[in-house]
């Protein structure tokens, strides 16, 4: 593919971090992206209710967006959310201080797991699916709602135990798939490429807007070593984000499934010396992150791609599953969260500009 594509960078503090936002989303052109008569999806990202720096849409990412998006024109905004079988959206949305930003700006919110604010029907593509049709032989079905609106993706810069990095492509995982979600782990990176198809059909105009205020080094998306980076980034280009959050994290970004695949397939623009970077220099950063290796990464393996493999219906369409997402409950919850991030969430908000933002926002809520 040679058609160039526009990532916008900027370096941002806590002090300007609305207009940091505001100045980032003009750079990367959000306007030749999404068109102002038709509803905007917020689609935000709760990897871990609780709130681990990194693992989450920032408060400042998700009301810095809605502020550039209500400034340029877009009236109608909606936020969507989603759940997993070990994340809470309404346990995420709070303990993250979404809330009060949703209440400021008039925000609604709909959930894509109850009947009342959509349901999924069947979709039949019309570009030619990698793997989907395999997994959902029955049909792949995606929530009606989403036909015809615009949406905006909102990331954060972290590695992911399955795909080495998560970004604007792996956003669309929650809002889009329902059912037997988890039965696409085997071939995630193939599902990644088959969904942005399915974004690219069905919606008005696709735009990330992607924080690395606190990166997430290590084994994300829950279990990381959170780091200052003081980094935010823009694009209409899902797959050219996810390859300059790449490289800033020190992968080489076609050396990523997703992001290789993508771009061999036109989708997007994945090799960095075809993406204009835009908004501060970032030449030579490259941070050095690793995946590295935990229980919930061995466990995963072992499931989705190990020698146990061959067990995956007995453990995800049975009853069994009930035990899988408990041990996966307990592990992170009752285990990591109590014993070992808790401690390091609260270290951050203590003694860092972010983290004192954060409490900010829990405290006496939105900046504006």
């Amino acid at each position: 593919m040679t058609t160039r594509a526009t990532v916008a960078v900027l370096k941002a503090t806590p002090e300007t971090i609305l207009e940091d936002y505001d100045r980032l989303i003009g750079l990367a052109g959000v306007e030749k992206y999404l068109p102002k008569d038709t509803t905007v999806i917020l689609k935000d990202n709760i990897s871990w209710h609780f709130p681990f720096p990194s693992a989450n849409t920032t408060p400042w990412q998700l009301e810095g967006t809605i502020r550039a998006l209500e400034s340029r024109g877009y009236k109608n905004q909606v936020c969507v959310q989603n759940r997993t079988v070990v994340t809470n959206a309404f346990k995420g949305e709070d303990l993250n201080n979404y809330v009060p930003v949703f209440r400021r700006y008039g925000i609604p919110v709909l959930y894509n797991f109850k009947e009342s604010d959509m349901s999924w029907s069947l979709y039949e593509p019309q570009a030619k699916m990698d793997v989907l049709p395999t997994i959902y032989p029955e049909g792949i079905r995606i929530p009606d709602y989403f036909v015809g609106k615009g949406i905006v993706h909102l990331p954060t810069v972290k590695c992911h135990i399955y795909t080495t990095t998560t970004g604007a492509m792996k956003n669309a995982f929650g809002g889009l798939l329902n059912h037997k979600r988890h039965y696409t782990h085997s071939w995630i990176h193939e599902t990644l490429v088959d969904l942005l198809k399915i974004q690219q059909e069905i919606h008005s105009g696709v735009f990330a807007v992607m924080d690395g205020t606190t990166a997430g080094n290590g084994t994300g998306p829950r279990v990381m070593k959170p780091e200052v980076k003081n980094v935010i980034l823009a694009s209409g280009d899902q797959v050219a984000i996810d390859a300059v959050a790449a490289r800033l994290m020190g992968f080489d970004p076609l050396q990523i499934k997703y992001i290789r695949m993508a771009h061999e397939q036109g989708l997007g623009v994945g090799d960095v010396r075809e993406i204009e970077i835009v908004g501060d220099d970032i030449t030579g950063e490259n941070w050095g992150f690793e995946v590295g290796v935990n229980l919930h990464r061995v466990l995963g393996w072992l499931s989705w791609y190990g020698p146990t493999k061959f067990l995956q219906k007995l453990l995800f369409h049975t009853p069994l599953v009930h035990a899988t997402s408990f041990v996966s409950e307990a592990y992170h919850d009752y285990y990591r969260w109590p014993l070992k991030e808790r401690h390091v969430y609260d270290r951050w908000r203590r003694e860092t500009g972010w983290g004192q933002l954060f409490e900010q926002y829990r405290v006496t809520g939105p900046l504006r």
